[in-house]
């Protein structure tokens, strides 16, 4: 009997082996930490018994952790290079898959970010500009590129202060660590930050923001991994990222939008 339970015991530990109905790890970009949590209450009421916990943090370290063995069963990265990763080195079981398109903003909670532009950073009254760490955000690198597009990249780097992530690099705004910063959009729509104007910064000033997400070697087995993903592809789900300002695999930018007038230099 005793021989019995711990066989039990060391299957449960091995890693890929977990239940099938055991609780669910998300770990999220945390550009969806107001949109997922949102989603998440709504896949509660309609799933109660199915129990979800979620991490919020940079895609890039997120990566990092999956591979040296955290538990999480699902990974939702900002960037879909992150997922693919994964599954080329055997991190997932699952086909890397686009979830949303993410977009980048001028935001700021002291100057009226809405009449400015990427050139108008260089000016003399704005000492600190924030945008998330390039080295493994990908909003960063995003950031990095749209500043480099317009040329003003070098000029700024004694200005530019980086957060781990996007989450942080908004509250850094928000506290006064900078005047200005480039932000998600999904987290310049959340009610507390929607009280200030944004910029929309073109998106043909960068990269695309493609997001991607696998269920990991973890959550094979796991139910409630694969319930949730499929119910991140319903009409509930995708309304919700909508809202928050994502757009939707196959669906093209809106088109009253403004973008940014500043054009790409040679």
């Amino acid at each position: 009997m005793h021989l019995r339970a711990l066989l039990m015991t060391l299957l449960l530990l091995l890693p890929g082996l977990t239940t099938a109905n055991g609780p669910l790890t998300i770990a999220a970009a945390s550009d969806l930490r107001f949109a997922l949590d949102e989603i998440l209450d709504a896949y509660r009421e309609a799933h109660p018994d199915d129990a979800v916990r979620v991490t919020y943090g940079s895609s890039g370290r997120m990566t990092t952790q999956i591979m040296n063995g955290a538990p999480y069963d699902v990974f939702f990265s900002a960037d879909i290079a992150y997922p693919q990763k994964l599954r080329a080195e055997g991190h997932a079981v699952t086909e890397p898959e686009v979830y949303a398109i993410g977009r980048i903003v001028l935001w700021s909670n002291r100057m009226d970010a809405s009449t400015m532009t990427l050139e108008d950073l260089l000016r003399d009254d704005i000492r600190r500009v924030a945008i998330a760490s390039p080295t493994h955000a990908p909003y960063g690198v995003r950031a990095m590129e749209a500043l480099k597009s317009v040329g003003v990249w070098d000029d700024l780097q004694s200005k530019i202060v980086n957060g781990d992530n996007i989450a942080q690099t908004a509250r850094m705004i928000q506290a006064g660590g900078a005047e200005i910063g480039i932000i998600a959009l999904s987290l310049a729509e959340f009610p507390d930050l929607a009280e200030h104007n944004y910029h929309l910064i073109d998106d043909a000033l960068h990269e695309p923001l493609t997001q991607g997400f696998i269920i990991t070697r973890r959550g094979e087995h796991n139910d409630t991994a694969h319930r949730f993903a499929e119910y991140m592809n319903g009409d509930t789900a995708r309304d919700i990222m909508r809202r928050f300002g994502f757009v939707m695999p196959g669906e093209a930018l809106p088109e009253d939008e403004p973008a940014d007038t500043a054009t790409a230099t040679p």
